[in-house]
């Protein structure tokens, strides 16, 4: 019995650790060297499990990690960590022009771009991009660039001439139709659906629009669109034709 309590009470519980835990410390900022040598001496271990880009840490920092700062582990325990790359990863540019201002910084922003100076030239289309600029020479759309890089947009002042030709929304989808005419600084007038036809669930297209394609509009005048199914084309009118 007393053989028993001495194994069950003593020597396994220091055999295991068992009740013991140790406190994660912080190794954000560290490299790899530092983190290894604190985590060796707390008898916990060090794995890389994802690498990415931040310009406001030294280059292989440690960036994130896990588990937590401050959590409880047992001995042992591999501590994954995030380093911080020699070089920001690279992407292709998006093409913003003829989008609208608001556009482009929502699109930059997703692409984990900047947007730098916003420079003003002579069009009928307030704040429609008209360039893109980066360190001071054109760019365009395609050309690979690191990520959290600036880009300057030169765009439309809104004082030309205000008269131009629509372009075509017809075999659009909907909501890309709707990029376009805020590209263009028109805005959305009716919506028409042809009997019989649903739209419930699928990307509806446009078939039709007025003013049509090419003819002469003013900014911020509506433009009508036609929508229906993929491939719905508007049947022919018959005339009908009296004998004499």
């Amino acid at each position: 019995m007393f053989i028993a309590l001495i194994y069950f009470y003593i020597y396994l519980p220091n055999a295991t650790n068992h009740g013991k835990s140790l406190t994660v410390p912080d190794l954000t900022g560290m490299n790899m060297e530092q983190a290894e040598k604190m985590l060796a001496e707390k008898s916990l271990r060090i794995a890389i499990n994802d690498s990415s880009y931040s310009e406001d840490a030294q280059p292989l920092s440690i960036l994130k990690q896990f588990p937590a700062t401050g959590e409880k582990v047992k001995e042992g325990r591999t501590i994954y960590v995030s380093i911080n790359r020699i070089t920001p990863t690279t992407l292709p540019l998006p093409d913003l022009v003829d989008r609208s201002l608001i556009n482009a910084e929502v699109m930059l922003k997703s692409n984990e771009l900047k947007i730098g100076k916003v420079y003003y030239e002579a069009s009928p289309f307030r704040n429609l991009v008209k360039e893109m600029r980066y360190q001071g020479q054109a760019i365009y759309a395609g050309t690979r660039i690191y990520k959290g890089s600036t880009i300057d947009l030169v765009v439309g002042d809104g004082n030309a001439s205000a008269d131009f030709v629509v372009g075509t929304l017809i075999g659009d989808a909907y909501k890309t139709a709707l990029l376009k005419l805020a590209g263009w600084n028109l805005h959305l007038g009716t919506i028409e659906i042809p009997e019989g036809q649903d739209t419930t669930g699928l990307t509806p297209y446009v078939y039709k629009q007025l003013p049509l394609p090419g003819d002469s509009v003013r900014i911020g005048e509506p433009i009508h669109l036609w929508i229906a199914p993929k491939g719905y084309k508007e049947p022919a009118v018959e005339i009908d034709q009296e004998n004499d």
